[in-house]
């Protein structure tokens, strides 16, 4: 099982132990039947944490979605996803709903180092595909959202790169042929 995050992290002691309840009871059920799989889909954008009256909100700057940017939470969740369901992980969808590119740009880059972390303690990582590369619709927050590398013009269907696609591009170019865990 993961760690427990730190205690600042919580706002109330009862729910260090409510949090890892709620997962196993969301969760569980479906990693366990994907164990004779060849792998298992990860999608995550956010850590929301869950104490016994409920979610417990996270401290810190908050992405587009109103939960606190944590991009360790996608190492958590494949580390989580592979003990229970014991086979390789891919990271089919993960990034971050904001309109501040600057928070994507700090985002991606440590999402991946920890995922690579990951990779380099054991966990069989086979790879990572960042949602999205437009702003796309989204079908709960419609045209708002914005999760991509690039935005595009809703009038004229341009599209341009925002600057965590380079962000993103180095990170992916910095891992392509290293070892996993390597760091580069």
């Amino acid at each position: 099982m993961s760690p427990s995050p730190s205690p600042t992290k919580w706002r109330c002691p009862a729910a260090r132990n409510a949090g890892p309840a709620k997962r196993a009871a969301v969760y569980d059920h479906w990693l366990r039947e994907a164990r004779h799989d060849d792998f298992i889909g990860v999608q995550n954008y956010e850590r929301i944490v869950h104490g016994p009256d409920g979610e417990v909100p996270g401290d810190g700057e908050l992405n587009g979605m109103g939960t606190a940017i944590a991009p360790e939470s996608l190492a958590g969740a494949v580390r989580y996803a592979h003990e229970v369901a014991g086979v390789p992980v891919l990271v089919t969808e993960h990034g971050i709903q904001t309109s501040d590119d600057a928070q994507r740009a700090a985002f991606v880059p440590a999402a991946v180092h920890a995922l690579a972390a990951e990779a380099g303690a054991g966990t069989p990582v086979l790879g990572h595909c960042h949602w999205t590369l437009m702003d796309n619709f989204e079908w709960i927050f419609g045209y708002g959202a914005q999760l991509g590398l690039h935005e595009v013009d809703r009038e004229t269907f341009g599209r341009r790169p925002k600057p965590s696609a380079k962000v993103y591009a180095e990170v992916v170019r910095s891992y392509r042929g290293a070892p996993a865990g390597s760091g580069n």
